[in-house]
């Protein structure tokens, strides 16, 4: 359970269902799917919930066995629901077909008219649903989802600033989901981002928002210059962290973390990645556990390495989830080895 000096986070976003067939099937290959619950937002959630905080998930889910299952997977975790919206509706689903070796995964979206996007930001009571908290997280997927999901990001936002919380904001830009709408992309995520303190993003969603160009060759260098801009247009900004990834196939990849303030540049050493079990969720892992080490008041550095950690090794768990806590990441960070611990 949270500690009592824990920090109270506030997470805002749709919460998915997740249909996958097992193993590296094809869909309907076999007429079997795999079960998971999450979303960008509520993965944050759980995985800080998981690593001693106070996570509340703010959100509308379907008032039937799917909705209940996917709060009663939530509790489970740590993470607080009572702030979720239970209302007549359907829940939105994604289809996720994974890929092996050469055959990239792929992603089929079921979410319209789903009770999350239909829900107004007026139903929100947000002083209440943010009532204790310290920061708020969310990202663009609230964006893309449509105007009434748009409304209530931006009422987040304000009522957050209001209470004087801090925000952190991923880009996540998802161009199947933003579909005619695209055009609009640049400058609604621009306004939120204008209110953030953390921003995960790269120098592509940089180069989205401000219709820059970072022609740089080194992807280093490139996310140094994306962070310059960000930090020069948006005041509020204090840190722009971001993966960076190398695929081999869809098997073995490196990764390592970038994270860049107003005043320095970090990278992490590259780990290699054979054999991984489920990539959906590792940015996810990546951001809750930079914000763990933000909230943990981490030096940059073991915050950055603590970061990369937890995406690296939720390369290893099967579900959008991070489920591994602080002692497996610091044992990963100790070079514990790959023995049985017994």
């Amino acid at each position: 359970m949270p500690n009592s000096t824990a920090t109270r986070i506030a997470c805002f976003g749709e919460l998915l269902m997740r249909l996958s067939p097992p193993g590296c099937e094809l869909p309907l290959q076999s007429p079997r799917f795999n079960v998971h619950f999450g979303g960008a937002e509520a993965n944050v959630a759980a995985s800080l919930a998981i690593l001693g905080h106070h996570s509340v998930m703010i959100s509308a889910l379907p008032d039937n066995m799917l909705g209940r299952a996917c709060a009663a997977e939530l509790r489970k975790h740590g993470v607080e629901t009572g702030s979720i919206r239970h209302v007549e509706g359907r829940m939105g689903v994604y289809y996720l077909s994974p890929g092996a070796v050469h055959r990239p995964s792929e992603v089929l979206y079921d979410r319209a008219d789903s009770v999350f996007a239909r829900t107004p930001a007026e139903a929100y009571d947000w002083p209440q649903v943010l009532a204790g908290a310290q920061w708020l997280h969310l990202s663009g997927i609230n964006l893309a989802l449509g105007e009434t999901t748009s409304r209530a990001a931006l009422a987040a936002v304000h009522a957050a600033r209001a209470a004087g919380m801090s925000i952190s904001f991923d880009c996540n830009y998802r161009s199947k989901l933003w579909g005619a709408r695209a055009l609009r992309a640049p400058a609604m995520l621009r306004e939120i981002v204008g209110h953030a303190n953390v921003l995960f993003g790269n120098d592509r969603d940089i180069a989205l928002m401000l219709g820059a160009d970072f022609p740089h060759v080194d992807a280093i260098a490139r996310f140094r210059a994306a962070a310059d801009a960000a930090f020069a247009t948006w005041p509020h900004l204090q840190r722009m962290a971001s993966t960076e990834r190398l695929h081999r196939n869809v098997d073995d990849q490196d990764l390592l973390g970038l994270m860049a303030t107003r005043d320095r540049m970090l990278t992490t050493a590259t780990h290699t990645l054979s054999g991984i079990v489920d990539r959906i969720g590792g940015g996810d892992a990546f951001a809750a556990g930079l914000l763990h080490g933000l909230f943990r008041g981490m030096p940059d550095e073991a915050m950055l390495d603590f970061a990369i950690t937890a995406a690296c090794l939720k390369h290893s768990i099967p579900g959008d989830v991070n489920l591994l806590r602080e002692a497996d990441m610091l044992a990963f960070l100790a070079h514990g080895g790959f023995e049985v611990r017994r």
